[in-house]
């Protein structure tokens, strides 16, 4: 997938270097110079200047299939947004949202945009290869995406009142078609659309565009008219919402039997937003919506001080006063200080550090752009601005007021105005002079915005070269400019940590913000105090460790700390749980519990502390049988004399306990009694754990009246990836609970599971626990914070019971084992860190989720094998390591055979789940891996459905 850019000319060479974004990844071009092409026509000029500087040999319509790309049209003048023409208003910096995780301080518009359009492109058909996008809108939606159909334009909208609409193009559509396009109309007037109502659907159209390859070639072929005598370049003009929009449909307002011909799709965007970033007004309003999106104060992370929702500063030094009444405030890249008096509605950007006495009045703005090595041009402008208009037209307006009384107001001819082009159009004037003393900046802003009669900004004025808004945005050093950026973003993020409680410091994405802490070689921040909230705790222990990796020291001691603030809280909510075992077996009596294992076939990952605990977790798994029997058993009777024997039986190891200190050696991984040693300090066999005091254990057994026998099977490899610690932890748990008389329910169980795990420092979740404790078909789903108790949905298990499918779920074990820690601690460091792609995904699985537990509850085999691959495909995305090339091969061998397959768990090795097309592909997948085997231990394993989950019973 490629990104595609068009951009103002200036930017484009020095794109990547301002970004630090890819070359391979992101291509950049602007329009011709002094030549407009429309969005229909910009977008073939940027595919084919794309095609060109590819080097590729075939022709364009090769190149075209050859992978599928993104195209961001942003190389508008930006008349409107003043403050971010010379860069682009793609680059729009966007401050961190305030009930949002894992964003970035340097987050621009572009970056804010970007997942969206690739989820949009991902979710796409194969035949849907290009995706166009507005580059000054940030638009929102559901992470669960709706299907996207085959077709050769599919347009997206969102359902928006006739008073928005009226400002936007719109798809109509029937009431009984509403995904099929009827017309496409332009700012259809408020009347029309309330007439539209009777018997169609309008949506809001939003930029949103995909195209096929074959719409592609009718776009290029519209876009050049014969009559220009030019190629397939795009270089007239050609609009692609006004004129090639509105051809399409069933019943186009505009007639060209080409287009007619295409097909189209129109979507509504779920739970879509739409924020538009292309004038000063919107620069605030679209970002205070964006930042009201959630007023749930548990949802806000922290505790802002600001005196004005409104208000915005970022990347900047403000020593100056500011309180409630000033509102509407875009402070960004720039000094103020202590001498500068603010009103409300101002924009200021761009300012070096100055000691200036400046007075900006309501609606007064301020940009201050550099220009060449060691100068800046100096800006000011309204907050209504819209640099448009003749400058002898009495209407047009600069700060605020018109041109010509502004002119008068400082006894100033118009003749002595010059252009930069043959047009006396007010974005061409003049107007703005270049200065290269600092102080010299102040003076001749304060003349130009407030003190006419000062001389000495008037001779500056006059005697200085003075450019236009065009020139300016065509000269700017942007290069300098996004180097005095990261200057005051050196001096915040010191402020930001040390005023965490009512900062964003600790939801930013802390491996970026550690990344930064280096660069700018800051020192690390002071140590949290004892009462600072404990998942803020961890998170800081997890910086200091990203900090001391990236100086190149030992992360180890930040890491252990972190990792050990997790267990200790989630221990913590165990504390008072205290247990009183009572033997109430008979001496001759055995209690005995059989466990399923699990596949979690979506949503695994997202159970994992300390991610669940921050958002919550949704999975869905099911408990299978393996060749007909529950894999995972535990026997518990008593012994006559008062110590604890372990046995293995498939281990072949014994252990005899007769102590606490014994017991409480549990920590070691991979030890055979690890499990039942920490079940056991958690019923109750310890101190500490128990309600009653004991000088030791053998006392303890004595009062309890008799001695504990446990012994534990696992029929199943190590490292299977069915969840099998986790499951085998729970079926002990579930046997002692029964056995010492404790009265715990499965959900109770499960908890206990997710404590015990935290006790051996293994870390998981607890899908696997519950996985294998419930039966059949679940999803389970908890909300954020410390105690995780999953609320069950239970679902139909006609896809792995009917003839018709049971055949086609296979399960093949591989022969390769793996421990699951150490991808677990990697895995779970970017957790504590809000690492920004990481955060993303498991967002997404958690939304895939719900895609699956829709196609199960329609019984939809063919969707929900598809969904397992997708599964699979976000599994690896979330940790490469998931699928070793052993197993890569492997799924090669059947993979045209397969709807979906995935390696349960944390993958790496051990069984491989495999949902065959249909029965007759089962066959021949068992016949291939059976012929190609991987290794002396791989084979197939039956596996059921379990309808029960743990069984606990007496002799």
């Amino acid at each position: 997938m490629k990104t595609l850019l068009s951009l103002p000319p200036n930017l484009v060479g020095c794109f990547h270097d301002v970004t630090g974004l890819s070359r391979e990844e992101y291509f950049c071009t602007h329009d011709p110079i002094d030549q407009k092409l429309g969005s229909g026509g910009g977008t073939v000029w940027l595919l084919m200047q794309a095609y060109k500087a590819s080097g590729f040999e075939g022709s364009f319509q090769e190149w075209l299939r050859q992978e599928k790309r993104i195209l961001l049209h942003a190389g508008g003048q930006g008349r409107r947004l003043p403050s971010y023409s010379p860069s682009g208003k793609i680059l729009t910096p966007i401050p961190v949202f305030r009930w949002e995780r894992g964003q970035r301080l340097s987050q621009d518009l572009l970056s804010l945009q970007m997942p969206f359009c690739k989820r949009i492109i991902e979710n796409a058909p194969d035949n849907l290869h290009t995706l166009i996008v507005s580059g000054d809108v940030y638009i929102r939606s559901a992470e669960q995406l709706q299907e996207v159909p085959e077709a050769d334009v599919v347009c997206y909208g969102l359902w928006l009142d006739p008073e928005t609409a009226t400002n936007h193009g719109v798809f109509v559509s029937s009431h009984d078609n509403p995904t099929e396009l009827k017309c496409m109309l332009q700012k259809p007037s408020i009347e029309t659309l309330n007439d539209l109502k009777r018997n169609h659907y309008y949506l809001t159209d939003i930029g949103v565009w995909l195209l096929s390859d074959k719409a592609v070639e009718v776009l290029i072929k519209a876009s050049t008219p014969l009559s220009t005598g030019r190629g397939a370049g795009g270089e007239a003009f050609y609009d692609l919402y006004s004129q090639f929009g509105c051809c399409l449909g069933t019943d186009p307002t505009l007639e060209d039997e080409e287009i007619r011909q295409l097909k189209v799709a129109i979507l509504p965007l779920p739970e879509g937003e739409f924020y538009h970033y292309g004038t000063s007004k919107e620069l605030i309003s679209s970002t205070l919506r964006v930042q009201n999106i959630v007023s749930d104060q548990r949802e806000i992370m922290h505790k802002s001080r600001k005196p004005h929702p409104s208000m915005f500063i970022q990347n900047a030094e403000t020593w100056l006063k500011i309180d409630s009444s000033n509102h509407h405030l875009w402070i960004e890249n720039c000094c103020l200080s202590e001498h500068w008096t603010i009103e409300n509605h101002h924009i200021i950007t761009g300012v070096p550090q100055n000691d200036w006495h400046i007075e900006l009045r309501e609606g007064q703005c301020v940009d201050i752009i550099p220009i060449g090595n060691d100068s800046w041009a100096v800006r000011p402008y309204g907050f209504n601005d819209a640099f448009r208009g003749d400058v002898t037209d009495y209407t047009t307006n600069f700060i605020g007021q018109p041109i010509q009384k502004w002119f008068a107001e400082r006894h100033i001819d118009l003749s002595e105005l010059t252009f930069s082009n043959d047009t006396k159009d007010i974005q061409s004037a003049r107007l703005f002079p270049v200065v290269s003393d600092i102080g010299d900046i102040g003076l001749v802003l304060r003349w130009m915005l407030n003190e006419p009669h000062q001389q000495g900004g008037r001779m500056l004025w006059q005697m200085s070269r003075r450019m236009s808004a065009d020139e300016i945005a065509a000269e700017a050093n942007l290069m300098r400019l996004e180097k005095q950026r990261r200057e005051y973003r050196k001096l915040n993020w010191p402020l930001l940590s040390n005023n965490h409680t009512h900062s964003v410091f600790y939801q930013t994405d802390l491996q970026d913000a550690a990344s930064e802490f280096v660069s700018f070689n800051l020192p690390m921040p002071h140590k949290l105090p004892e009462d600072t909230p404990l998942l803020t705790r961890m998170q800081d222990s997890m910086f200091r460790a990203e900090y001391q990796r990236q100086r190149g020291n030992n992360p180890a001691d930040y890491e252990i700390e972190a990792f050990t603030l997790l267990r200790d809280g989630i221990l913590e909510a165990q504390a008072n749980r205290k247990c009183s075992p009572k033997l109430q077996v008979y001496t001759d009596q055995i209690v005995w519990g059989r466990s399923p294992v699990r596949i979690d076939i979506a949503g695994g990952w997202t159970d994992t502390p300390p991610y669940c605990l921050m958002e919550g977790g949704k999975v869905i798994n099911l408990a299978i049988e393996l060749n007909g029997q529950p894999p995972l058993q535990t026997y518990v009777k008593p012994c006559k004399d008062h110590h604890i024997v372990l046995r293995s039986i498939d281990l072949g190891a014994t252990e005899v306990v007769e102590t606490y200190e014994q017991l409480r050696d549990f920590h070691h991984v991979g030890s055979p009694f690890s499990i039942p040693k920490a079940a056991l300090v958690l019923a109750g066999f310890q101190p500490g754990y128990s309600q009653e005091h004991y000088s030791s254990l053998k006392q303890q057994l004595e009062a309890f009246g008799a001695g504990i026998e446990v012994t534990l099977l696992s029929a199943i490899p190590a490292g299977s990836g069915l969840g099998t610690s986790s499951i085998l932890a729970a079926n002990v748990l579930g046997t002692l609970s029964d056995f010492c008389s404790l009265g715990w329910d499965k959900n109770e169980i499960g908890r206990r599971t997710l404590v015990l795990e935290q006790l051996l420092t293994t870390g998981g979740g607890w899908q696997d626990q519950f996985g294998g404790l419930l039966q059949g078909v679940k999803l389970l789903e908890t909300e954020r914070g410390i105690r995780q108790s999953p609320v069950v949905r239970w679902l139909p298990t006609d896809l792995y019971t009917k003839p018709e499918y049971r055949e086609c779920h296979l399960l093949y074990y591989t022969g390769i084992t793996r421990t699951a820690k150490t991808i677990l601690a990697e895995i779970v460091r970017r957790m504590f860190l809000n690492q920004h792609e990481q955060l993303a995904l498991l967002r997404q699985m958690k939304a895939h989720t719900m895609n699956m537990y829709d196609a199960l509850q329609r019984n939809d085999f063919e969707r929900m094998g598809l969904l397992v691959r997708k599964t699979w495909t976000q599994n690896q995305l979330l940790d490469s390591g998931t699928n070793p090339e052993p197993v890569y091969r492997l799924t090669q061998l059947v993979d045209d055979l397969c709807l979906g397959y995935k390696l349960p768990g944390a993958g790496g090795g051990g069984f491989l789940y495999m949902i065959a097309k249909d029965p007759e592909a089962a066959a021949r997948i068992r016949q291939k891996l059976t012929q190609n085997k991987l290794n002396h231990n791989a084979r197939f394993v039956d596996m059921t459905l379990s309808d029960s989950g743990l069984q606990v019973s007496r002799s």
